[in-house]
């Protein structure tokens, strides 16, 4: 694009996709204008959008604004995203004349501040963890939608699952993490020089993660056991070619959407002490306890990373702001204990396998905007169990009740959120 073209598409910025029409001259098609920036959050270089997925809005009548440089994370060059049909702009141009944003991440403040009332925000906004964006978001007048408030338990919303596509990126990475910090091998080998046993590993929770880690450690010739308090797992366990591991000291826990139901005090304090005497052991272990917005539960104690050997690995997948399931493990961090184990705090793996990622995430929105884009035209349907699910804000209101519910527990307790206990696993799909 050329200066002078940006230039006269500058003097359009304020315009909405109700008054841009094609042809200009009110009677042809009319066309969404969504932009996608360049993710800056620390060590993210997944993209919103891939260049595939651009040709695939083209017949929803979205026209795609991409900042230059926003696939370089990903290797995703800007030549093939102006392929593909989108218009490479600079960020600002990208903010002025876009009707919304698709993002990865929460925008960042500077984004936010240039945002003009009734544009449209989706991605991964974290409103549960992050209430105050929320209220920062209907103070601005914008529409937002969280893919991490889909309700899941819904078929049609599967090809929607951001939170399913990215655990299922972070499962395969966990257990790649696991190897490269191992320091022996995962397969047996027979070698001239003698024969190596196969690595042990255990993956907690069988959820979408779970079950990816299982698979791929399994694949790496590990010997590989799952376990999961929901007994109906058992099965998708051994599908992926893991042991089960039972467990006496935990009845069944499942909940609804596919979690675990949160644990007593009692059943958590006697599943931990099952677990403390079964580590040992294992050589790997790789936690994957979550829900979204939720502390996770510690399964593995002070006193359980004690018990392994020397060498061990422990990648907890949960590792975040909020906790994580392993006792000690920090985000994005790796501790050497003082019995010589190391505990690996996750953070954001699927921005370690961006182009994966990115491919992923992408068509979760695809298949999103495909509910809500027509012909160039932006509708949410209140009745549509998904689209009232992901609406955050609208009007200059934060309108999805649990997060209205988070921001009036956190004007009381500023706490409030990131202490919300929490027993239950990863959903299982």
């Amino acid at each position: 694009m050329t200066d002078s073209e940006g230039t006269q598409d500058g003097a359009e910025g304020d315009r909405t996709a109700s008054d841009r029409e094609e042809g200009g001259s009110g009677a042809g098609r009319q066309q969404l204008r969504l932009a996608v920036l360049r993710e800056r959050g620390p060590g993210e270089d997944r993209v919103a959008l891939v260049p595939e997925a651009v040709g695939r809005l083209a017949p929803l009548g979205i026209e795609v604004l991409v900042e230059r440089g926003a696939g370089a994370g990903a290797l995703l060059t800007d030549d093939a995203f102006a392929t593909a049909g989108a218009r490479l702009v600079a960020r600002d141009e990208a903010l002025a004349q876009s009707d919304g944003l698709l993002v990865i991440g929460p925008p960042p403040d500077d984004v936010l501040a240039a945002l003009r009332p009734g544009q449209i925000v989706v991605g991964l906004l974290q409103p549960l963890v992050r209430p105050d964006l929320a209220r920062r978001l209907a103070e601005r007048g914008l529409t937002s939608l969280s893919l991490d408030l889909l309700p899941r338990r819904l078929s049609r919303a599967q090809a929607m699952d951001a939170l399913s596509s990215q655990a299922n990126v972070a499962g395969y990475k966990a257990a790649l993490v696991a190897a490269d910090t191992f320091g022996r091998y995962f397969p047996m080998l027979v070698t001239a020089a003698g024969t190596s046993k196969p690595a042990q590993v255990l993956v907690l929770g069988a959820g979408v993660a779970g079950l990816q880690a299982m698979g791929t450690a399994r694949r790496l010739g590990a010997v590989v056991t799952g376990y999961d308090v929901r007994p109906e797992t058992r099965a998708e366990i051994e599908s992926v070619g893991a042991r089960f591991l039972e467990l006496r000291s935990v009845g069944p826990a499942g909940g609804e959407g596919g979690y675990a139901r949160a644990l007593t005090a009692e059943e958590q304090a006697a599943q931990q002490e099952e677990l403390q005497a079964q580590l040992p052991r294992f050589d790997i272990v790789i936690t994957t306890a979550q829900v979204p917005g939720r502390r996770p539960p510690v399964l593995v104690t002070a006193g359980a990373l004690a018990q392994l050997g020397a060498g061990s690995v422990v990648v907890d997948l949960a590792a975040s702001e909020l906790g994580g399931n392993v006792e000690g493990s920090v985000a994005a961090t790796t501790v050497l204990t003082d019995a010589g184990v190391r505990v690996v705090g996750a953070g954001n793996l699927p921005a370690l396998v961006p182009a994966a990622a990115s491919t992923a995430y992408a068509s979760n929105l695809v298949a999103l905007l495909r509910t809500c884009v027509e012909d160039g035209r932006f509708a949410l349907d209140p009745e549509d169990e998904v689209h009232a699910g992901l609406l955050v804000t609208r009007d200059g209101d934060v309108v999805h009740a649990a997060v209205r519910s988070a921001l009036d527990a956190t004007a009381v307790d500023p706490t409030a959120t990131s202490n919300a206990p929490s027993a239950a696993t990863e959903a299982s799909r």
